[in-house]
């Protein structure tokens, strides 16, 4: 099913995606599950909102598939390359990426995010799965000017609004078949299949786990395919995974 996060009336709450409308759950499915309140939402009528707030982190792993590395210039790692997002890069679909003034070159990065369940640490690779509570769709927003500069991600990576997260979270995907296709201004420019990723979903857990004790809510990026770029303001950019939604956002200068 799909599980969405929207504004209406002036509340926040949580619905299954049902066609063209919303059954309204009765709190955040994370933790109250799936109790409805016998509500129904057309889709119209709401602002959806970025689907999960990482209760405490946005793990994203670099140089997972081969062509984004090479374009790059970079080696292909030998294992996960982990780096960390705040929460408060997270914005939701239709709001505006803003550039900020630091950086004259800012990127789009087409990603698929996993969405954890429940407590997990040092989870192995194959009870990984078991821990995912579904899927959704991120934009990896770099400021690839001061990446290269600062040495180090955290700025080029954690601005705010540079991680853009939705339309909604998937709890049944298909992994196997799954593609990514990333648009800026209607033209492709990013087109992949998942299984193109070097370090597969339950390799990555388990290496993220290693490290971090995962919270429900929290989220991990998966990597980008080759076909980065930059953007501008007045572009839109539209990341698209089919069976989990396409994910929209403007984009204006701070």
């Amino acid at each position: 099913m799909k599980i969405a996060r929207f504004s209406h009336n002036d509340a926040i709450t949580y619905g299954i995606v049902d066609g063209s409308e919303l059954v309204v759950l009765a709190g955040d499915p994370l933790f109250a599950g799936f109790e409805t309140t016998g509500a129904r939402v057309p889709v119209t009528d709401v602002a959806l909102l970025a689907p999960v707030i990482p209760r405490s982190k946005v793990v994203a792993v670099g140089r997972n598939y081969r062509d984004h590395a090479a374009e790059l210039g970079n080696d292909v790692p030998a294992e996960p390359l982990l780096f960390l997002k705040p929460n408060t890069s997270v914005i939701g679909p239709g709001d505006a990426i803003v550039r900020p003034p630091q950086s004259s070159d800012t990127q789009y990065e087409g990603e698929l995010a996993i969405v954890i369940g429940r407590i997990a640490k040092n989870v192995r690779a194959e009870d990984a799965l078991d821990v995912v509570f579904g899927y959704t769709i991120a934009n990896d927003v770099t400021a690839r000017d001061l990446q290269r500069s600062d040495g180090q991600w955290a700025r080029a990576k954690g601005f705010d609004t540079f991680c853009p997260i939705g339309p909604a979270i998937e709890t049944e995907f298909d992994l196997a078949q799954g593609s990514l296709t990333t648009r800026l201004n209607g033209e492709v420019v990013q087109e992949a299949p998942l299984s193109d990723m070097i370090f597969d979903v339950p390799t990555i857990i388990a290496h993220v786990s290693a490290a971090f004790t995962l919270l429900p809510g929290d989220v991990i990026l998966t990597g980008t395919p080759a076909g980065v770029g930059p953007f501008r303001a007045g572009d839109t950019v539209e990341v698209e995974i089919p069976g989990i939604g396409l994910l929209r956002n403007t984009v204006r200068d701070a």
